[in-house]
């Protein structure tokens, strides 16, 4: 059954504005994977947005938006070399996700030049 859809597009040229005035935005968005993760990618601002608009798209999937308890740290984008990006929850909103009897996260990002976007799909548990 699914519990919650969400979607979110991200124009790449404002989020590398936004952490290119302020060092401390990528701390606070991304997890330390994460930033590894993009700036070994020659297309750096691309993965950085694609990886915020997944968060987005979790939290809206989720039906929260960003709140004490689901919040950027604790949705982890994982992009391994050979498959498809999924996500990871910590913490808070590991908890909440169990409370919520939140099962599977289907995630797709895909980014370009100009934009990125990614679109979440949340099945909820059997039990």
């Amino acid at each position: 059954m699914i519990y919650g859809i969400g979607t979110d597009i991200v124009k790449v040229a404002r989020l590398q504005k936004s952490m290119e005035q302020n060092a401390r935005v990528a701390e606070k968005l991304f997890t330390e994977a994460e930033i590894q993760y993009c700036e070994s990618r020659a297309a750096k601002y691309q993965s950085y947005a694609a990886r915020f608009a997944a968060k987005e798209a979790v939290m809206k999937a989720l039906g929260t938006g960003w709140d004490e308890r689901v919040h950027w740290q604790n949705i982890e984008i994982i992009k391994p070399e050979d498959s498809a990006p999924y996500v990871v929850l910590h913490n808070d909103t590991k908890a909440f996700a169990h409370e919520q009897a939140i099962g599977k996260i289907h995630l797709s990002i895909s980014h370009e030049k100009d934009y990125a976007t990614a679109f979440v799909v949340i099945e909820k548990t059997n039990s």
